[in-house]
């Protein structure tokens, strides 16, 4: 009787360590994406150009990070300025490795670095993965 009330205990921590760690890489996962987000949002502020904008300059939430003319020009002649910032939600045509280098050397797939305005990040391994997370989710979510 002893015997069978341990091992029910036993077997009741394992489950309940089991269902805590899985809960817990849920949570890491959903940490990742909101890093991402606030990262995007705060700190990149990338939807002032990768969102287009109405009449009154508001930006479109519908349009979300979905790509948008640039509409400011450099003061001075800039060769290589680019004319609109392409969508960025769910990262259409990057490679997830080619993604984290770009946001960790500046560098895109092309081997060159992106076009004015857009500035060069230098984010960390951790900080450009959850970018990476945060862009990729928006697919899932229609936003």
């Amino acid at each position: 009787m002893i015997r069978d009330s341990v091992c029910a205990l036993v077997i009741a921590f394992a489950c309940s360590a089991t269902l805590g760690a899985a809960g817990s890489s849920r949570a890491k996962a959903g940490d990742k994406i909101g890093r991402g987000k606030y990262l995007v949002d705060q700190v990149g502020m990338c939807g002032d150009c990768h969102t287009p904008r109405d009449d009154q300059g508001r930006l479109i939430a519908a349009k979300y990070l979905q790509g948008a003319p640039i509409d400011f020009k450099p003061t001075a002649p800039v060769p290589v300025w680019a004319d609109k910032a392409p969508a960025i939600a769910g990262l259409p045509g990057w490679e997830d490795t080619a993604a984290i280098k770009f946001l960790m050397t500046g560098i895109a797939y092309n081997e060159l670095p992106p076009r004015p305005p857009m500035p060069a990040y230098r984010f960390n391994r951790q900080d450009a993965e959850a970018v990476l997370a945060y862009l990729k989710s928006l697919v899932s979510t229609g936003k």
